[in-house]
């Protein structure tokens, strides 16, 4: 199905040249197209580039690579040849397809008054993501999520970029939602601001992400939290990649309101998040009782340590 999947997301012209790439979907990480370069892809963490003929090769080939009109082709194609349907998302630089893969888009910007970006044009660069759902990933961690009395600590997954963090947030919710052995489902909901989380498209989620949960797709998380607390009365609430003070400030406002937390954030480790200012409070006040941290080892994802509270190592 996904080898399918990645036929589909090019014009039918160009789909023998992806025959390869896509039977290899199931390690496919990323694909990278720019004007005037070879395409290039992630597989397994090794970049590889392919040529007109579809092989691919460990240097980029002497042809100059993608053509502006070839890219436009495969971005049209992308938006249903609806472009103008597509306008919101453009605007935020990623499209979310079929699928659940997520398209990021670089090109000239167009701004508007006090410098609020209105839309991009001239897009010349484009990096598809392929979305690799994982069922079971956060079985390990599970009895650490759950109280005794099958409750829920608030919890954050902290871990640096391209360690599972999302995958592994995916994965809790779909256990929360449906219920385990640890405590009944609960009424889950996500604001999803990037469409990573559910993979959205056209309103339906594309990932399991459990049978009572409520999605908020493409809204600002401080915005989207409070309009899921009033619209959904969610017993748990998710987000992804805290980023500021206003992130922050939501989450502790939904804790008030009696909502388990579960939320990400980019760090190596707890000593590192303790560096943000934004952050230092919160684990003085001791908001989250569970912080789960993701590394990377010999190109695998791995669970470093799950900690209280306090700190302390569970």
């Amino acid at each position: 199905m996904k080898q399918e999947e990645i036929m589909h997301m090019f014009p039918q012209p160009m789909r023998s040249k992806w025959k390869k790439v896509a039977q290899m979907a199931d390690r496919l990480q990323e694909i990278r197209l720019r004007v005037k370069v070879p395409a290039a892809v992630l597989i397994d963490g090794r970049e590889l580039f392919v040529d007109e003929k579809g092989s691919l090769l460990d240097r980029p080939p002497e042809e100059c690579g993608c053509k502006p009109e070839e890219l436009e082709a495969v971005l049209k194609h992308l938006c249903q040849y609806s472009i103008y349907a597509f306008a919101d998302e453009i605007r935020r630089g990623f499209l979310t397809i079929q699928g659940g893969h997520r398209v990021g888009l670089a090109g000239q910007v167009i701004l508007e008054e006090k410098n609020q970006i209105r839309n991009l044009k001239y897009i010349r660069y484009l990096n598809i993501r392929i979305a690799h759902e994982i069922k079971g990933v956060s079985d390990s961690v599970l009895p650490y999520v759950y109280d005794r009395q099958g409750g829920v600590y608030n919890t954050l997954l902290v871990s640096p970029p391209g360690c599972g963090k999302t995958t592994m947030l995916r994965d809790i919710i779909r256990h929360l939602s449906n219920g385990t052995v640890y405590g009944q489902g609960m009424n889950v909901s996500v604001v999803d601001e990037r469409s990573e989380i559910a993979g959205s498209y056209m309103g339906i989620a594309q990932n399991d992400v459990g049978i009572r949960t409520d999605i908020l797709d493409g809204c600002p998380k401080q915005e989207g939290m409070m309009m899921l607390i009033r619209a959904m009365a969610p017993q748990v609430l998710a987000v992804d990649e805290l980023g500021n003070e206003g992130d922050i400030r939501a989450l502790q406002m939904a804790s008030s309101c009696g909502c388990k937390l579960i939320a990400t954030i980019h760090g190596s480790g707890l000593e590192e998040i303790k560096t943000k200012k934004y952050m230092s409070g919160v684990m003085e006040e001791k908001l989250f009782g569970r912080y789960l941290v993701l590394t990377r080892r010999s190109g695998r994802c791995e669970v470093e340590g799950i900690y209280d509270g306090d700190g302390l190592r569970c």
